[in-house]
């Protein structure tokens, strides 16, 4: 996992991977970076059998995603996003928030803060639908192949 170790939020998330990833039971190999060179440089530097995957952080500080997505298919290693986007354009998997989802619980929100209560007053809200998506012809490109237990969980499988 590559993060940018100048993002306080970043570096605030790194407990939750952590936990996450001893829960799991895998080793999470964290790579800080402080600028876009960094980010390309230790991503450019991963290769396959060194790491069974990349996953890619949330936030899209110094293009980590962009690097991971670029990057890590050309040295034949899977990626793990939180965003659709990249599983439409060749990434391996995502689980995440539905974007469209939460445009509407937003747009609720600021309904009711223009409604009259003040923003303080509202309720704090988190996302309530997540999903799974992987894209089948980038397992094909892996050589990895994915069983039918996770592919019956998914939400979206693209071909």
């Amino acid at each position: 996992m590559v993060y940018d170790a100048t993002n306080a939020v970043a570096v605030s998330r790194l407990k939750v991977h952590r936990d996450a990833a001893h829960r799991l039971g895998l080793t999470l190999v964290e790579k800080p970076v402080r600028t876009e060179d960094e980010a390309r440089s230790a991503i450019s530097g991963v290769r396959k059998g060194e790491v069974d995957g990349i996953y890619s952080p949330r936030l899209l500080s110094l293009n980590i995603p962009g690097f991971i997505f670029d990057i890590a298919p050309k040295r034949a290693i899977p990626t793990m996003f939180d965003d659709v986007f990249y599983v439409e354009r060749a990434g391996l998997a995502s689980y995440s928030a539905n974007n469209y989802v939460l445009g509407r619980q937003a747009a609720r929100l600021v309904d009711k803060i223009l409604k009259g209560p003040r923003p303080g007053d509202v309720p704090v809200e988190q996302p309530t639908k997540f999903e799974l998506v992987i894209n089948l012809k980038a397992a094909k490109a892996l050589g990895i192949t994915i069983p039918q237990s996770i592919l019956g969980r998914a939400d979206r499988v693209i071909d």
